[in-house]
C-alpha cells in the first residue's frame, strides 16, 4: 500500500455492529415470544405465567440496551458501549436460564 491509498473505515465498521445489534433484537424477540408462548396453554400453571412475565421484561431490556448501543454507534466517532455490553451479555445469560425454566415447566 501507498500512503494516502489505504482503506479507510467510514463508518462501516460502526454500521456493520448496528446492523448486528439489529439481529440480535430481532432473535431475542424470537426467543421471548417462544419462552412466553407455554403461558397461553389451557393447562398453563402459575410458573409458567411467572417465566413468561420474566421473558418479556427481559425481552423488554434487551431491545432497549439495543436501541441505546445502535444509537451510540450512530455517533461520530462512535462511543463505546462497555456498561451496555456487560448488562447485554447478563440479560443473555438470563434469557438462557429462562429457556431451561420454559422446559421445566
Amino acid at each position: 500500500m501507498t500512503p494516502g491509498h489505504g482503506t479507510t473505515d467510514r463508518g462501516v465498521s460502526a454500521e456493520r455492529t448496528r446492523l448486528a445489534w439489529r439481529r440480535t433484537g430481532l432473535s431475542a424477540t424470537a426467543v421471548g415470544l417462544l419462552a412466553a408462548r407455554p403461558a397461553f396453554a389451557p393447562h398453563a400453571g402459575t410458573g409458567s405465567t411467572l417465566v413468561a412475565a420474566g421473558a418479556m421484561a427481559g425481552w423488554a431490556v434487551l431491545i432497549a440496551l439495543a436501541y441505546r448501543r445502535s444509537r451510540g454507534l450512530k455517533a461520530r466517532p462512535p462511543v463505546a458501549g462497555r456498561r451496555t455490553i456487560v448488562a447485554y451479555a447478563w440479560l443473555t445469560a438470563a434469557f438462557a436460564l429462562l429457556g431451561g425454566l420454559v422446559l421445566l415447566f
